[in-house]
């Protein structure tokens, strides 16, 4: 099981350099070419949604993500450090805050791209954790 990591900081630039990177060890790893450019727009969404609680919640940690090529599934973890900051306020409506909206639509296009996604936050941060199945490999004669 072979993992490459990223730690960036929550910055909109760095975004582009993490859709990329996951894109090119997706591919290396054996995820169908058909659904990396969803990989790489799932990857996008989230560390957008990660850098956006950083910058609103004015956190200064960084953001991890962690490219895992396991036996039979590629699985990505985009973790942040917005803490409390990310998660949302106690009571508040969605469609009346603009940010919380924002964050809802984000997830809704991550699970409409990957079918086994898990979303999980806490005091410490927020974890996305997203996996597609490998290509089976095929035996040498």
């Amino acid at each position: 099981m072979a993992t490459v990591e990223l730690r960036f900081s929550a910055l909109p630039e760095h975004v582009r350099t993490a859709r990329l990177v996951a894109a090119a060890v997706a591919r290396r790893a054996g995820v169908d070419e058909s659904v990396l450019d969803e990989v790489r727009l799932a990857v996008g969404e989230a560390c957008s949604r990660a850098v956006g609680l950083h910058q609103r919640g004015g956190v200064d940690g960084a953001v991890r993500v962690a490219l895992t090529d396991q036996e039979k599934r590629f699985l990505i973890e985009v973790e942040d450090e917005a803490g409390p900051a990310g998660l949302p306020p106690v009571g508040s409506d969605a469609e009346e805050a603009g940010e919380d909206a924002e964050d809802a639509l984000g997830l809704a296009v991550i699970t409409g791209l990957v079918e086994d996604v898990e979303v999980t936050s806490g005091a410490s941060g927020g974890l996305i954790r997203m996996s597609w199945p490998l290509l089976p490999e095929l035996d040498e004669f």
